[in-house]
């Protein structure tokens, strides 16, 4: 079973630059289980969002095709946020968030039992993902993106409607949730 049981963590990849620009190194299997992250990533996503406050998720696949990711934003800017959806976890319906963006670098890990979304903070977004296992359409979830239940302070004005898919905006309540994710001892930390 391809599973990692980390937790979300805020990743700053260092870059190294001079006159040319710059280089970094954005994932290596031996720096990465280092910081717990243990899977093994099998397929590359990449994403473009046209307009600013476009909303995608939030996403997740049921075991036993469960997604790990890490997720970078190579164009523009995005607020990342993951939820615990992990049943009896202590902190289960919580979220953190980063702003991840080509500017920064900075990468999320998401770990499976978590619901992954984010926001597009410009026009014209890149979105690209690692991930522990290939889409399986039947596994694939989502709980509502603005379920006040879980209540994420997306960053958009007050009366903002977010671009969202028809599938994300018919995902369904935390409360009508039957969450088939193990709660595995590590609650849910804010983001260092």
């Amino acid at each position: 079973m391809n599973h990692s049981f980390g937790p979300v963590q805020l990743i700053r990849p260092t870059r190294h630059g001079d006159a040319r620009g710059w280089f970094t190194e954005v994932y290596s299997e031996p720096v990465f289980a280092e910081r717990g992250i243990d899977c093994r990533f099998v397929q590359d996503n990449h994403s473009m969002s046209a307009a600013r406050f476009t909303l995608r998720g939030l996403h997740f696949q049921t075991p036993p095709r469960g997604q790990d990711k890490l997720v970078r934003c190579i164009r523009g800017r995005i607020f990342d946020v993951a939820v615990d959806l992990r049943k009896d976890s202590p902190t289960f319906g919580n979220w953190v968030g980063a702003e991840l963006s080509a500017e920064n670098g900075f990468q999320l890990f998401v770990p499976i039992g978590f619901g992954h979304g984010f926001l597009t903070l410009e026009d014209d977004c890149e979105v690209v993902y690692k991930c522990s296992d290939t889409y399986a359409p039947s596994h694939d979830g989502g709980v509502l993106w603005n379920d006040p239940a879980i209540g994420i302070d997306w960053p958009m004005p007050a009366g903002t409607i977010p671009e969202l898919s028809a599938k994300d905006q018919l995902h369904p309540s935390l409360a009508e949730f039957d969450s088939p994710f193990a709660y595995n001892g590590e609650p849910l930390a804010p983001l260092i």
